[in-house]
């Protein structure tokens, strides 16, 4: 089956080529197009695609708020949908308020096509998008901010086995599940199961928070 695919973004132009550059993968599939926030909402609950890539700054409602609608637990609008944003601004508070909002990944827009490809299959994939360096760059900036305010708290890592910790530690660093198993020499089987068990104890939605929250409470 294809990887199922929302386009939101306000410029007409914009929307339509990264759509067709999407649609022309043979894996990939384009199912609906959106030119603001709140229709991003509504066709992520209609068609219930498996990623949507998302602008930041659009009318009626912000890529932002649209991608913490999108991803909201309780509300489910969209369960199983995961979010790219999408833009053409690199600036520290759209990647923190992106992820913090939900989101699974972070892309510029002058990317390559075959990254915005890469990208998607990642996000759809279950996965964090944090191989690009600049994400990796300004999540590590904005954490440091983060830790000026928010001292270590070493209780939060309390209801983690030392193993538990261990995994957490490789997740951080932006490895996969089998980077990690040959890393702490472990099934990959067992690595899944860790992270499973992670993301529920520390009530997480994937590993792009749980990188955030590592940095925020001076794991890494």
């Amino acid at each position: 089956m294809p990887i199922t695919v929302v386009v939101a973004d306000d410029q007409a132009m914009v929307r339509d080529g990264i759509a067709t550059l999407l649609d022309a993968a043979p894996d990939i599939s384009v199912v609906g197009q959106a030119a603001n926030g709140r229709e991003a909402v509504e066709l992520a609950r209609q068609r219930r695609p498996d990623v949507v890539v998302m602008d930041v700054r659009m009318p009626v409602l912000d890529g932002l708020a649209a991608t913490q609608e999108i991803t909201a637990v309780d509300g489910d609008p969209a369960a199983g949908t995961r979010v790219l944003v999408l833009t053409t601004f690199d600036l520290d508070e759209y990647v923190y308020e992106a992820l913090g909002a939900g989101a699974s990944g972070f892309l510029l827009k002058d990317a390559p096509v075959e990254d915005l490809r890469s990208a998607v299959r990642v996000v759809a994939g279950g996965e964090a998008l944090l191989a690009p360096s600049v994400t990796k760059r300004l999540i590590a900036d904005i954490a440091r901010r983060r830790r000026e305010r928010i001292q270590g708290r070493p209780e939060a890592f309390a209801d983690l086995t030392p193993r538990e910790v261990d995994v957490l530690r490789q997740i951080a660093r932006g490895l996969s599940n089998s980077e990690i198993a040959e890393e702490l020499y472990l099934a990959e089987q067992t690595v899944k199961t860790h992270v499973g068990r992670i993301l529920t104890k520390l009530g997480l939605r994937d590993r792009t928070q749980a990188v955030v929250f590592c940095y925020e409470n001076g794991l890494v």
